[in-house]
């Protein structure tokens, strides 16, 4: 759905006069007969410009399926791993580590506790993340409509 801007942008383009001219190879201009048809004209038909209030409820929007022919396709979330997880730690922990740093500037002995303090700060991060691509795909299967199957227990004995 584009953005209001863009509607906008749109419309005013449509507004412009203009007339299509062909040119042959000795460099004269032909001029067309049929008018240019406007896509956007024939698609929908021109709003009010009313906006809902609490007495005109807005129309409901249809989620999880594409609305239109050029809207773009759900992005595939992969399932959780723990060497995605990884990669993305060995990426943020040099910037934990600048930033650690730049906050324990005045203390006693800055790079020891910098050290501790970063690699406390990977040990949080590592766990936590596995946890949000693990929420997210679950979100992701339930949005596509194939549910994970529910795990198999293994008996106690």
């Amino acid at each position: 759905m584009p953005t209001r801007k863009r509607r906008r942008r749109q419309q005013k383009e449509g507004r412009h006069e203009y007339e299509i001219v062909y040119v042959d190879e000795q460099g004269n201009e032909l001029a067309t007969d049929s008018e240019p048809e406007r896509a956007d004209a024939k698609e929908k038909p021109q709003s009010s410009g009313v906006r809902p209030t609490a007495k005109q409820p807005a129309k409901p929007v249809q989620r999880g399926k594409q609305q239109a022919t050029g809207a773009r396709p759900q992005r595939k979330i992969d399932p959780p791993s723990w060497s995605r997880v990884g990669r993305r730690a060995a990426i943020f922990a040099p910037i934990m580590v600048i930033v650690v740093y730049y906050l324990n500037r005045n203390a006693a002995n800055p790079l020891r506790e910098t050290v501790i303090s970063s690699v406390v700060l990977v040990l949080f991060f590592l766990p936590f993340s596995f946890f949000m691509d693990t929420v997210m795909y679950r979100q992701y299967r339930k949005r596509i409509g194939d549910p994970l199957p529910p795990r198999e227990r293994k008996p106690r004995g």
